[in-house]
């Protein structure tokens, strides 16, 4: 058992080294710049045979959606561990990626509903399986964070995680419906040759690297209040 507490306690602490080091903060911040240029400057304006500057916004929104995933993931396994060894590190993770996944998911949303108007004259369209059940994830994770916000400090945040592990179901479920169900729209872009999207692989993954250093940053942010926040809950009870 101590054995196990070293371990975490070296996984934690290795997890506040990389959100806070200077490869983060820089690497967002030159990736970004990097993004800007290849997006405006070089990116291909023409996306499914139509020519409009707001394909561009392809470059963003795939990204976002992906690292709503990955945000996801992480409050899924931060409620897990939680859930099993305690430990307010976990807790805060998990909260952490809950916001930060529903944020991302909110202007994944948005942004699709922009590039759709124009790509397929729609802003939402109800028969597109990928967009409905995407917007249930989003729907969910906004309870999971009311659920959060409406616990107070101890036990009572075990509800908050158990809600974090089963939400979690309906994440893969989302990413794959364009697999397991007919799309409308959203046709499969990962191991499909045909698709016909025409987006730049090189700017594509540097704008993927570039949200995700800011992802890892923003992490790092929140988790710092949330350990502000236990600070000044504790320094009042000690007053008290």
């Amino acid at each position: 058992m101590r054995a196990l507490s070293r371990r975490l306690g070296s996984l934690i602490a290795l997890l506040h080294r990389v959100m806070w080091s200077r490869v983060v903060r820089w690497g967002a911040f030159v990736s970004g710049l990097v993004s800007l240029t290849l997006v405006f400057g070089f990116a291909s304006r023409t996306m499914y045979g139509i020519e409009h500057g707001i394909n561009l916004i392809a470059y963003w929104h795939i990204p976002l959606a992906f690292l709503t995933a990955f945000a996801l993931s992480t409050t899924f396994v931060g409620s897990v561990l939680y859930l099993k060894y305690e430990g307010r590190f976990w807790n805060r993770l998990a909260h952490s990626g809950g916001e930060l996944g529903f944020l991302f998911a909110t202007l994944t949303l948005i942004t699709g509903s922009m590039w759709g108007r124009i790509v397929w004259n729609s802003w939402w369209e109800w028969s597109d399986v990928r967009l409905v059940t995407f917007l249930m994830v989003w729907f969910i994770y906004a309870g999971y964070l009311v659920v959060y916000a409406s616990t107070e400090r101890g036990s009572d945040e075990r509800f908050a995680a158990v809600y974090g592990t089963v939400a979690f179901v309906t994440v893969p479920i989302t990413y794959t419906a364009g697999r397991l169900w007919t799309p409308t729209f959203h046709e499969p872009t990962i191991a499909n040759s045909g698709v016909s999207a025409n987006i730049d692989p090189l700017t594509l993954v540097v704008s993927l690297i570039a949200l995700g250093l800011l992802y890892v940053y923003l992490m790092a942010v929140r988790i710092r209040l949330h350990e502000l926040e236990d600070r000044v809950v504790f320094q009042k009870g000690e007053v008290a």
